[in-house]
């Protein structure tokens, strides 16, 4: 086999490149990127919730309050009744003091605690729903959810 070094007699020079060492490179720099990715990159382990609704199960003994924010002002409706940020608070801490007396005091066993319900209006300020939380949870409710409306038909009950 002869390998053509360029013409002796001509003055042209060879225009072909040699490609071959530069594949070698990217091909050694694409398996190198292909390992350092994800070493560098660091995810922590969760197992985020799966999302399905769930139908409420409504005790008497919960707190269904509705938030609603209109005109920039804050209103709280306890059941039907508005009311304001002192009287929230006074009505939750006798709410839960008289549930705790009602189940046989803070040491009875099994003691279950009352749940508060907010319904929030889409158009309401997080200000003024994450106060009524805020105000909850100085009474001492634990349990805070929110009620929302789901499509048609996304309802699932767990067994």
């Amino acid at each position: 086999m002869a390998m053509s070094v360029g013409d002796s007699g001509g003055s042209d020079a060879i225009s072909d490149i040699n490609t071959t060492p530069l594949v070698d490179v990217m091909l050694v720099l694409l398996i190198i990127f292909l390992i350092a990715v994800p070493v560098v990159i660091q995810t922590i382990d969760l197992q985020l919730p799966k999302v399905a609704f769930e139908i409420t199960q409504t005790k008497p003994e919960n707190v269904s309050l509705s938030v609603t924010g209109q005109g920039g002002q804050c209103k709280v409706y306890w059941g039907m009744t508005p009311v304001g940020h002192q009287e929230l608070l006074d009505k939750a801490v006798a709410k839960l003091k008289s549930e705790i007396d009602k189940q046989g005091g803070p040491n009875a066993a099994g003691l279950e605690l009352p749940e508060v319900h907010i319904r929030g209006d889409v158009n309401t300020p997080y200000r003024c729903i994450g106060g009524t939380i805020y105000t909850m949870q100085m009474a001492g409710f634990a349990k805070v959810g929110f009620i929302s409306e789901p499509p048609a038909g996304s309802a699932t009950v767990r067994q």
